[in-house]
């Protein structure tokens, strides 16, 4: 019986964050499908599990207790099911009852940002959180990642102003982030969230970001460009805002490296898009 609540559980889980759109909190929208399909592979084990009780139940009324092959020495402790099954049920306690975060910038205060480089060769690659600049190049061998930066690039170096949208944004600050010197000059507009560092020296610049889901939760990151804001503007952690301006680069101290930089030209205060979140696109 036990089994069976806990198939039900995550059966009615998945469908929930499908229903709810809350699946893209988790997972790029572009592999849904593979959830989806767990979660109709869960529905058909759960509605097993469910016919085999009714079986074994239909089994046991039918015969004395002591001629049914009944072995109470193969069960299974009852200490291992309060270990095993609490497991199982911790995922679906918390998926359906605890509160899902949209990420903020007090993720970015307690994580802070970088480059990847900066995590070459320490640990998994695949599974490195990444800040800043999106990098799928673990994804691909060098001679093919490198072939499709030179695809992107050509998408947009040629247009007048480079907006970059919900569908376009982490391809667009990749390529922007692998060729920089190629971008200098060209106007680009995009929105995101305000994120006052610290470590800036100039009061005037601040980073505009947006949270990303490159494959999953696993490999998500906050990304986006820091920006130089006219004279005496002062904003404040998660406003959102669209700036629109032309492309410098700067040595960023703490970085200790060069870093494209937008010369913002115009900006305004825009409302947070219903799914503040941007999906890698292949």
């Amino acid at each position: 019986m036990i089994r069976s609540l806990i198939l039900i559980g995550f059966t009615y889980l998945i469908f929930q964050l499908h229903l709810s759109g809350d699946i893209s909190k988790y997972i790029n929208m572009k592999y849904s499908y593979l959830s989806a399909i767990a979660g109709y592979a869960l529905l058909v084990l759960t509605i097993v599990q469910i016919l085999l009780i009714n079986k074994d139940h239909t089994k046991d009324a039918g015969c004395e207790h002591d001629h049914c092959g009944h072995n109470h020495s193969k069960e299974d402790k009852w200490y291992k099911k309060l270990l095993v099954y609490p497991i199982f049920a911790f995922p679906i306690i918390s998926g359906l009852f605890f509160p899902i975060a949209t990420l903020d910038s007090n993720i970015v205060k307690a994580k802070g940002f970088h480059f990847p480089i900066y995590d070459e060769g320490k640990g998994d690659p695949f599974m490195q959180q990444q800040f800043l600049r999106p990098d799928t190049s673990v994804y691909y061998g060098k001679d093919e990642y490198d072939a499709r930066m030179k695809t992107e690039k050509k998408k947009y170096i040629d247009q007048k102003t480079i907006i970059l949208n919900d569908k376009n944004y982490l391809n667009g600050m990749e390529t922007i982030y692998n060729f920089p010197g190629d971008f200098l000059g060209k106007d680009i507009e995009f929105k995101g969230f305000v994120f006052n560092d610290a470590e800036t020296i100039d009061k005037n610049q601040l980073f505009v970001f947006r949270f990303g889901i490159i494959h999953c939760i696993a490999d998500s990151g906050v990304f986006g460009m820091l920006v130089d804001m006219p004279d005496g503007t002062k904003l404040r952690n998660d406003e959102w805002i669209t700036v629109k301006g032309k492309i410098s680069t700067i040595y960023y101290q703490p970085f200790k490296t060069n870093i494209p930089i937008l010369k913002v030209e115009k900006w305004t205060k825009t409302a947070a898009p219903k799914d503040q979140y941007v999906y890698k696109g292949y």
